[in-house]
């Protein structure tokens, strides 16, 4: 598997072929392609080469997919005893890329499909396989005919008094 750590919008990013990336919005229409110039390091199997600080032989070629939104980041700031509240909110707007190849400039190569894993396609389908119609459901015995038929006698209480309040009125008056 080839991949390569490229830079874009000063992070950096893991660009593997017949993958998608996130980068941050770029001023590209979708459908179009282009190349990520900055390549910081390239490895395909155990040959790896890094870059000082890029490398300027190999290209990443992309393709703009779509332009996507991330998730909302709220904040709130709260100061108390003052009457501060402020809400506010953002959510960052990203751009999509299906990196197509990696490579040197007129190498020829074929991109390999990432490998899926059958077993967990085989796990959806059992799990499909054992959702079965609800049949309908038998009624549960009440939880009255369950307990024993003994009735306890209830608690007595006792008449709530009001207590006397502790409050100093001896000490003024005299």
């Amino acid at each position: 598997m080839r991949f390569a750590i490229v830079e874009s919008g000063g992070k950096q990013y893991r660009a593997v072929e017949g993958r998608t990336i996130e980068v941050d919005r770029l001023p590209v229409e979708t459908g179009n392609k282009f190349d990520l110039d900055r390549v910081l390091l390239m490895a395909d199997g155990d040959e790896v080469a890094v870059g000082a600080p890029t490398l300027s032989d190999i290209n990443v070629k992309v393709t703009v997919v779509d332009h996507i939104r991330g998730p909302k980041v709220d904040r709130f700031k709260y100061r108390p005893k003052k009457r501060i509240r402020v809400r506010g909110g953002h959510r960052q707007q990203y751009t999509l890329l299906m990196v197509d190849f990696i490579g040197k400039p007129g190498e020829k190569r074929k991109v390999e499909e990432p490998k899926v894993e059958k077993q967990a396609e085989a796990e959806v389908e059992v799990v499909e396989a054992q959702k079965k119609p609800k049949a309908e459901k038998q009624a549960k015995p009440s939880k009255e005919a369950a307990k024993p038929s003994a009735k306890k006698a209830p608690a007595k209480k006792e008449p709530a008094t009001k207590k006397p309040s502790s409050k100093k009125t001896d000490s003024k008056k005299k």
